[in-house]
Formats: structure tokens, C-alpha cells, sequence
């Protein structure tokens, strides 16, 4: 395990952490949260997200079209568009309060607490981002499911379902929590190596004093 070291941690979360917001920003834009495929029209494929709507014809191909009216979508919609947003914003954040206190980056902080404080921070915000991203992604999972199981519509109506951007952003949330944790095991770690080098300091310094006292009296 001395390949595994605290300088290592912090940047493999940090690579976890912006592939994680990476994912987010991807999912956040991407027309294909949701997927339709009428039986009537097999040819055309109908695809939604948080900001377009599409159609794909094999003649024409991929047509988007925003959304006409905010308060005409619904409410999941809506509010995954905001915690969306929040998880993008909240996982830059977080990349850049991390960049202070990594080890081996040349900053005006050479407390140990003050880097520590900072990579505590980032991984709270990382965790911030990866809720915000897991919650809307969820809901509208839920939501889809409801409909598609709704008994009261008939068997022609065609049904929404889960679309690519549902597990990217599954992923991207996970992403992030898991870049979180890591930060936190980085601390954890660099705390540990502190304790274990101040511990092994004292009795060199206990014994050197011993060995000036008994010079000092012969």
C-alpha cells in the first residue's frame, strides 16, 4: 500500500470528480432523457428532454424544437431543470476550491489546516452536485414509470420511456458522490500520515535531549 498515498487519493478524486461533472453537463443538455416510439408510425421516434423537444424520421432525420412555454411543462420537468443547473454549478465549485489545497500545488497556504479545510469544502459541494444530479433524474424515472403503467390511458396512446440521458446522469451523480468520499479518505489519510510522523519525531527528540543532559554533567 505505499503506492497508495494521500497526494494520490486527491487526484484520483479529483479526476473522478470532473469526469462525474462532465457526465452532469452532458445530461443536463441532452434531448434524450425520455424516448417514444409509436406502433402506428414506426418511423418516427420522438425524443425529450429538459429543453427540447425532438422528432427523428428516417427522410428528414433529428428535428429539435424548444420548449414553447415554462409554466406549460411539468412540474418534474421544472424542477429538474433547476437541480440540474445547481449540480453543474456546485461541481465547478467544487474543482475550484479543490485546486488550493492539493499537494504539490504552489499556493499561499502552508498551513496544513488551511488546505485541509479546502478539500473538506470540495467534498461536501461534490456531494451537493451528485444528490442534486441523482434527485431529478430519479424523479422524472418515477414519473415515466407512473405513466407507463397508468391503466386509465388506452393501449394505442404510445407510452415515454427511459431514454440514454436517464443513465448517464445516473452515472454522473454516483460520479460525483463517489469523487466526494474520495476527497474525504484524502484527508482522512493525510491526517493519519501527520499523527504517524509526529509521533515517530518525539523519542528522537526525547533521546537527544537525554544524551545533551548526561554530556552537560560529565
Amino acid at each position: 500500500m505505499v503506492l497508495l498515498t494521500a497526494k494520490i487519493m486527491q487526484r484520483t478524486a479529483v479526476f473522478v470528480t470532473f469526469g462525474g461533472l462532465v457526465t452532469s453537463l452532458i445530461t443536463t443538455f441532452l434531448p434524450l432523457w425520455k424516448t417514444m416510439n409509436s406502433d402506428l408510425n414506426e418511423v418516427e421516434n420522438w425524443y425529450s428532454g429538459l429543453w427540447h423537444m425532438c422528432l427523428y424520421t428516417e427522410e428528414v432525420g433529428v428535428q429539435c424544437k424548444a420548449y414553447d412555454s415554462l409554466l406549460g411543462l411539468p412540474a418534474d420537468l421544472r424542477i429538474s431543470r433547476v437541480l440540474m443547473l445547481v449540480s453543474v454549478c456546485t461541481g465547478a465549485l467544487a474543482l475550484l476550491v479543490a485546486l488550493p489545497g492539493l499537494d504539490g500545488v504552489r499556493a499561499r497556504l502552508d498551513r496544513c489546516g488551511t488546505r485541509r479545510r479546502f478539500l473538506i469544502l470540495c467534498g461536501v459541494l461534490c456531494w451537493v452536485s451528485g444528490i442534486s444530479t441523482l434527485a431529478p433524474v430519479s424523479v422524472v424515472a418515477y414519473a415515466t414509470v407512473v405513466e407507463f403503467w397508468d391503466k386509465g390511458l388506452p393501449d394505442v396512446v404510445p407510452r415515454w420511456e427511459y431514454g440514454e440521458a436517464m443513465f448517464s446522469g445516473w452515472f454522473g451523480g454516483l460520479a460525483l458522490l463517489t469523487g466526494g468520499t474520495l476527497f474525504f479518505v484524502a484527508v482522512c489519510m493525510a491526517d493519519y500520515d501527520l499523527r504517524t510522523a509526529t509521533v515517530a519525531d518525539v523519542p528522537r527528540v526525547t533521546r537527544g535531549a537525554q544524551q545533551y543532559r548526561k554530556t552537560e554533567v560529565l
